[in-house]
């Protein structure tokens, strides 16, 4: 699946707690069983496995089957959209705030 036919907004996906921290755990380790994701949760198997297939059709987790296992690995390149949202806001307060403190220096003056 690629980014131009993502079934999920990337933002829809991140937006709950637990995929979030699934996000992190995935990112911490190469490739995760579900069996090892289900561990880190008070939840079962299903729940963790709804909250996967939801960033896995925002494109943020890939699986692959081995055996009778499932095994989740992260795919950063969509969180690539949210990090360019958070920069141009991140310009935008850093612009205003050098706007504040230049009116206050001039209010000292």
């Amino acid at each position: 699946m690629t980014e131009d036919n993502r079934l999920r907004d990337v933002f829809d996906a991140i937006a709950d707690p637990t995929r979030r921290r699934l996000i992190r755990l995935l990112a911490e380790a190469e490739e995760l069983p579900l069996h090892e994701l289900t561990s880190q949760f008070q939840m079962g198997r299903t729940a963790v496995s709804k909250h996967l297939a939801i960033l896995k059709e925002a494109g943020v987790v890939r699986d692959r089957k081995v055996g009778r296992e499932t095994r989740f690995r992260l795919n950063a390149a969509p969180l690539r959209e949210i990090q360019d949202w958070v920069a141009f806001y991140s310009k935008f307060w850093s612009t205003n705030m050098q706007r504040l403190k230049q009116l206050f220096e001039e209010e000292e003056e």
